[in-house]
């Protein structure tokens, strides 16, 4: 996941700054943001916010209770109980359609290992009916690193006059270009597209598009956008289990090699006479059907990796774990 720039909002800094609270707990520490403005939202869409919790610490951690001070709000750990240098989320979801005007929720995020601690977030949005976004974000669903894959969303607005002037992503992996589509008596609609460059990183990430109008109530929309990166070379599966297997006896399976484009196996490391692979094909292509034999010459545990290159530009290689119970 890519972290993105967060925004936060200047009345829950107030409040902090004028409380006498204590000094941020080991329990905040774990978190990468205490709060999440969506700005002007509209009436209707569900409003989406995953709070980062890495365990920084020594020993285990785990969150015991996750309650809201509005109804209007849900959150919950997505996992509990944290090993050091594990990560996890705390989902918070805003209905909009419990709520007009400003509204802000605070989240309670219970501890009670290492030790009883609680940690405070914020959620906030400007409840609005005179705009609509449709539909509710970007969502790119899994592509593969290397394309450039778009995706679009359309704003309307329902007071005369009001336009659409700039749309800015977090983060310099998304492009965006704004189109007035229609105006009519009353209304105006805006096609709103997001591009993402070729080299965004692997994994899955959430970001937000904010776009900025000419009428002063209306700062900030809020657009999510999420999307799950795959490699621009895959293989299925990543592990090779070859179950019971008895000395000179043999055993095989066949793996998949997908690319973003047509390629070619140029090396495979880590075989030898026990351990073989075989390509399906010579030629340049985006799947590629590896055929892994074993034929052990000895009795136990057989446990291997073997690396496979490819003459791709990027992600160009992949490991396979390959096992074995071998009986004489």
């Amino acid at each position: 996941m890519v972290t993105m720039f967060r925004y936060s909002f200047v009345l829950v800094l107030g409040m902090l700054a004028a409380s006498p609270a204590a000094a941020a707990s080991w329990a905040d520490g774990l978190f990468e943001e205490l709060s999440k403005d969506f700005g002007s939202v509209p009436h209707g869409p569900a409003q989406t916010h995953h709070f980062r919790v890495k365990n920084n610490t020594k020993g285990d951690v785990n969150i015991s209770n996750v309650r809201v001070s509005c109804g209007c709000t849900s959150a919950w750990a997505v996992k509990n109980r944290l090993a050091p240098g594990e990560e996890t989320v705390v989902e918070a979801v805003m209905d909009t359609t419990r709520f007009t005007g400003p509204k802000t929720v605070t989240i309670f995020v219970t501890f009670d290992a290492p030790a009883r601690e609680e940690v405070r977030l914020w959620v906030s949005a400007n409840g609005r009916s005179d705009f609509a976004v449709s539909p509710d974000g970007f969502a790119f669903g899994q592509v593969k690193r290397g394309g450039t894959p778009e995706a679009a969303v359309t704003v309307t607005f329902y007071t005369s006059g009001v336009k659409l002037t700039e749309a800015k992503a977090e983060s310099n992996y998304i492009k965006t270009t704004v189109t007035e589509s229609k105006t009519t008596d009353g209304t105006s609609s805006f096609e709103v597209r997001a591009k993402l460059r070729g080299d965004v990183p692997v994994g899955k990430w959430y970001s937000d598009i904010w776009l900025k109008t000419n009428n002063g109530s209306l700062t900030q929309i809020r657009v999510p956008l999420n999307v799950e990166v795959e490699a621009a070379l895959s293989v299925t599966p990543e592990a090779v289990a070859l179950g019971a297997v008895k000395v000179d006896g043999e055993a095989e399976r066949r793996i998949i090699l997908r690319g973003v484009e047509p390629f070619k196996i140029t090396k495979i490391e880590g075989l030898d006479e026990e351990l073989t692979a075989k390509d399906s094909t010579e030629e340049s292509k985006q799947v590629h059907v590896l055929t892994v034999k074993l034929k052990p010459g000895k009795a136990g545990v057989f446990a291997k990796k073997i690396r496979v290159f490819t003459d791709l530009k990027d992600d160009n290689e992949v490991d396979v774990k390959v096992s074995a119970q071998v009986a004489p």
